[in-house]
């Protein structure tokens, strides 16, 4: 995993984070329609988002939602010997129904969420494989049964504000953000061997064109952009526009979990979701009943958030705060320091 990465001198710049916000709205749109609406030209954004990709600060990629295909979704907590906890983390975020691995408490707890495509993988990492694992002390996994924030486009609304709402109404979208909506659908997808095609090409690249999305699908471009739709209106997949939140200054990151009495937890869900540090937040099955990751900009940050204003939620009973030491994966993106790194065979596209 060994690379350059952009030195502190070299941080994204006020155009970079403006066309990093573009992404968030419309993460398919073209380099020329993204220059027109910020008035940059089509050449210098081009070059902006391929340096950004390239220094591992952005990453956009068509992420699966198992749950459109009947699946339930886990987060898992795990307690590791001292010492074990590294080589855990680093083997869970090589299986691709584990899309979110993050370190804490020294390096002796592992925090992941699994999206199984199928119930026997889900119940052979959960049941079987986990629990066998000598240097796991202790595991408990919850299922998530809403999803408040999180998915594609605005879902970190830390760059609200970077461009005009004129800026943002000319770029359009390529689907709405994220809505509150159900984990498991009632009424399961079935894919066909084409649409794997298609997701596996969209993973490597959520901006790969219609071509090379219908030459790996085996489709013709117009059969390609009518299933793409398709997928993206039935929530199957997600374009994911993935930053590395410590190359825009966002040094703490922490996963929250809360105790909130039952009649509440709709509304302290839906009002973490409004929080611009917060980029994921889910209620859980479990004792701890809402979960969600926060990035702020140092510790102080953190605790001024989560003393003031998480803590006046309605409802709270009680809170814990587990600063992340090392985040080790995210939306199926591996990390090298504080840095995104593409998967092998990954290619820059416009």
């Amino acid at each position: 995993m060994s690379r350059v990465f952009m030195t502190e001198s070299a941080a994204p710049q006020p155009d970079d984070v403006r066309i990093i916000r573009a992404l968030q709205i419309a993460p398919r749109a073209s380099f020329a329609s993204i220059a027109a609406a910020l008035g940059l030209t089509e050449g210098a954004v081009n070059r902006r988002y391929r340096r950004l990709r390239a220094d591992g600060v952005i990453r956009v990629a068509g992420v699966v939602n198992p749950g459109a295909l009947g699946q339930s979704r886990w987060l898992v907590r795990l307690r590791c010997r001292p010492g074990s906890g590294s080589a855990i983390a680093d083997a869970l975020a090589e299986r691709d129904d584990v899309n979110w691995v993050a370190l804490s408490a020294a390096g002796c707890e592992i925090t992941c969420a699994t999206q199984s495509r199928t119930r026997e993988q889900r119940e052979d990492l959960l049941g079987q494989r986990l629990p066998r694992t000598a240097a796991v002390i202790d595991i408990n996994a919850f299922a998530m049964l809403r999803q408040f924030l999180g998915g594609r486009g605005h879902y970190w609304s830390a760059l609200q504000g970077t461009l005009t709402p004129e800026e943002e109404a000319a770029l359009g979208s390529d689907g709405p953000p994220f809505t509150e909506s159900p984990v498991v659908t009632r009424e399961p997808l079935r894919l066909t061997p084409e649409d794997e095609k298609l997701l596996a090409a969209l993973a490597a690249d959520g901006r790969a064109g219609l071509v090379d999305l219908a030459a790996a699908a085996g489709l013709t471009p117009g059969r390609v952009s009518r299933r793409l739709d398709a997928l993206l209106r039935r929530r199957a997949v997600h374009i994911d526009v993935e930053i590395a939140a410590a190359a825009l200054g966002y040094h703490a990151r922490a996963n929250l979990w809360l105790r909130v009495h039952p009649s509440a937890l709709k509304s302290a869900g839906r009002a973490l979701a409004q929080e611009p540090e917060i980029a994921f937040a889910a209620a859980l099955s479990g004792p701890w009943n809402l979960h969600a990751v926060a990035h702020c900009r140092d510790l102080d940050e953190l605790f001024e958030f989560t003393s003031d204003r998480i803590g006046s939620l309605t409802g709270l009973q009680s809170m814990e705060v587990s600063p992340v030491l090392r985040h080790v994966k995210q939306a199926g993106t591996r990390l090298f320091g504080d840095r995104l790194v593409e998967p092998p065979g990954a290619r820059t596209r416009r």
